[in-house]
Parts: C-alpha cells; structure tokens; sequence
C-alpha cells in the first residue's frame, strides 16, 4: 500500500513553505492596492499582477533548457521545484490581474481556462510521479520496460502453452476458455490507475476451484500456470501506469504552448491600444 502521506505531502516542505509565504505576500498587496485605488486590469496592481504572471510563464516555458542545463538553479531538482510552485504563482496572480472575477471578452477566458488547465495538469503530473513510482515498487514484484511489455506477453503465453502441452483434458479446456485469452494481449484496464491489483483475485478464483478437479501430478502445472497468469496481470498494470506517466504531458504541454501563444497576442494587443 502506498503511504498517503508521502504522495500527498511534499518531501521537502520548504518550498511549500516559501511559496504560501509569496502568495500570501501577493494577496496582501493586492488587498492593499484595490482599497487603495479602483482596480483596473489594465493599470495600477492590475497591472502588476499581469506583469508578474507573464513573467513566470515565461520563466516556466524554459524549465526543460534549465533542467538540461541547471545553471544557476544548481540542479534539475531544484528547477523541477521552482517549475511546479512557481506555475501555481502565476495562476494566483492571473486571477489577482482579473480582479478574482471573470474576465471579459473572449481572449481573457481562454487565458483564464489555459492557466487553470496548465496549472491543474502540472500538479498532476507531480502527483502521478510520485504515486506511480510508489505504486509500482511496493505493489508489484514484475519490472518491465514499456516497449518490451507486448513482446513479453508474448513470451509468457508462449511458455503457458508449452506448459500446458500434454496434459489432460480438463486442465487443457480449463486453459482454453478461461486462462489463455488473458495471456492473448496486454490488457491494460483502467482500474490499474486507482489500485495495481485490481481485479487480481477475481481472475485467479477459477485457478482454484479447477484444483480439485485434475490429478495430484497436475497440480504443480497448474501452479506454475498461475505464477505465469499472476505476472502477465503485472505486465498489465505496468503497461498502464507507464502509459500514464508519458502520456500526462499531452494534457501539460500543448495547451502551455497555446497559453503562450494568446498571452503573446494578449500582450501585443494590449500595447498597441
């Protein structure tokens, strides 16, 4: 079981720390500025916070030249660090820019939406690179690259079916209908997400009934068929844990792209009238 904790809370809690402090540093100024003087986007502490934030996106559209190359960061941790809590940051202030209200006119809710997105799929991925890891480590005993999985299921349906030659009838029907279609394909069910044995219990029950009814010297092929039926359904759970952790950027990375892209019209326009 992994421990909640150590997905949920942050190994080193610092710059959690020092990010509650900027934000709340943040909140205060800006409290301090509307009652001051009218808000406006456009002028004034709304303009500061839209200044802040396009600032941090664009020091967060360099985070992968500065976790290649860490430079003054020191090291790609520590880059990875300012990346994730700095995104939040900059959501913060996006919507400080906005008057914590909804924007006005077309461009400014797609902003709004793609800072909200990018920020809620960043956080994700923090989320599934540290519970995936944990997952599989403590849940699984199989390791296996995710290119090789399909090549190794089709190992182990290969040995299943040298194992099962020769034997009887009914341990060889039992085979066919109940154990060999698992072993056809990597099957890689969305119930892995939640929990890397899901449905594990459910697929071995009818291994254990069939016990009872082949002979005593088919028992250890029939034992060997569940060590092979057991690894297969860990093939499983790798082949869609994997695929979640590479495939998270594709709801990261793009809509960034696109924030930056109407940020950049944003700022123009914005200039110009």
């Amino acid at each position: 079981m992994v421990s909640r904790r150590s997905v949920l809370f942050p190994k080193h809690p610092r710059a959690l720390q020092i990010t509650a402090a900027v934000s709340a540093a943040l909140l205060l100024v800006w409290l301090i500025g509307t009652w001051l003087w009218a808000f406006s986007p456009k002028r004034g502490v709304g303009l500061l916070f839209g200044i802040v934030a396009a600032l941090v996106f664009v020091f967060e559209m360099v985070y992968p030249v500065g976790r290649a190359r860490p430079g003054p960061l020191r090291t790609a941790k520590i880059w990875l660090q300012a990346h994730v809590y700095l995104g939040a940051v900059a959501f913060l202030a996006v919507l400080a820019h906005s008057g914590f209200s909804w924007p006005h006119g077309g461009i400014g809710f797609w902003l709004l939406g793609l800072s909200f997105w990018t920020t809620a799929t960043g956080l994700l991925g923090v989320w599934l690179q540290k519970w995936i890891p944990s997952a599989l480590a403590q849940g699984l005993k199989v390791e296996a690259v995710y290119e090789r999985i399909p090549s190794l299921v089709d190992e182990l349906r290969a040995e299943a079916d040298a194992l099962l030659d020769g034997c009887s009838e009914t341990l060889q029907s039992f085979y066919a209908g109940e154990v060999r279609p698992l072993l056809e394909r990597p099957n890689p069910s969305w119930s892995y997400a939640l929990d890397v044995r899901a449905g594990r219990d459910r697929l071995l029950t009818p291994c254990g009934r069939i016990r009872d009814f082949i002979a005593a010297d088919e028992r250890d092929r029939l034992s060997d068929l569940v060590s092979i039926l057991i690894e297969k359904l860990e093939l499983d759970a790798q082949y869609r844990l994997q695929w979640l952790l590479r495939s998270w950027l594709l709801l990261h990375v793009p809509p960034a792209g696109l924030l930056m892209g109407l940020l950049t019209i944003h700022i123009f326009t914005w200039l110009r009238y």
